[in-house]
């Protein structure tokens, strides 16, 4: 557990050793009261609840957390340090998940900052604080198999820019796999059970039922297994690196 703390210690610093900290930051925050209060029309929905934020949550992550995984390998590559990283004690899945937790702390450091929105919509009314906590555990599921998954991509590419196209349409797929549109396009060519399976991949869906306050272990478990598989693949790839 040492050399995995100290790498995450590292990495979560390194963020706020720049200015992409407070770039993301506010960026983050800004869109977010915007989507919540403007585009959402919180005020005109005359509702007490934080439905209009968490609507916008994927597509808030959607731009955003690839913007902090890009960097996660592909800048160790470009600067020829991953060799070094692979020559620590440590073993690769250290590596792979202290750089994964510090990543997936500082968009959980995003997320906290919207706590006001929350504060405010409890002043305004008597919102179902329930659904509004399960909202920021959908939130933070979400976002970290967006990270996995950028992560992933970052460890195939020294480019920080071509990490960050792919994961954001790689994300965009991931979300709308559950959409009918989607499933059209399949459907036309691929067995029922096929198209059942891509159903089933759609992240907005398991993100709405937990949003909607539903416990279903079905749609945690869908988080935290992606986000396992993609991690294993990313020290997988890392793996690939050492052994050349």
């Amino acid at each position: 557990m040492t050399p995995l703390l100290a790498i995450l210690r590292r990495e979560f610093a390194a963020y706020f050793a720049t200015p992409l900290a407070s770039v993301f930051l506010v960026t983050y925050l800004v869109l977010a009261a915007l989507f919540a209060f403007q585009v959402g029309g919180l005020y005109e929905r005359a509702q007490a609840d934080l439905r209009p934020l968490f609507q916008h949550v994927p597509w808030l992550a959607l731009f955003l957390v690839p913007a902090v995984s890009m960097r996660l390998w592909s800048e160790e590559r470009r600067q020829g340090t991953l060799e070094l990283l692979l020559t620590l004690p440590c073993s690769t899945w250290a590596l792979v998940l202290g750089k994964f937790l510090a990543a997936w702390a500082f968009a959980c450091v995003a997320l906290a900052l919207t706590v006001p929105i929350w504060i405010t919509v409890a002043w305004l009314g008597e919102p179902d604080h329930g659904t509004a906590l399960a909202g920021y555990v959908a939130s933070a599921l979400l976002t970290g198999t967006f990270l996995a998954l950028g992560g992933f991509i970052s460890s195939l590419t020294r480019n920080q820019v071509n990490a960050f196209v792919a994961c954001a349409a790689a994300c965009f797929l991931l979300l709308l796999a559950g959409y009918p549109l989607v499933l059209d396009f399949f459907a036309a060519w691929m067995p029922r059970r096929g198209v059942e399976a891509i159903a089933g991949m759609g992240a907005l869906t398991h993100f709405d039922g937990i949003t909607r306050g539903v416990v279903d272990l079905r749609d945690g478990a869908y988080f935290l297994s992606l986000t396992a598989a993609f991690l294993w693949m990313t020290v997988i790839s890392v793996e690939s690196r050492k052994a050349r």
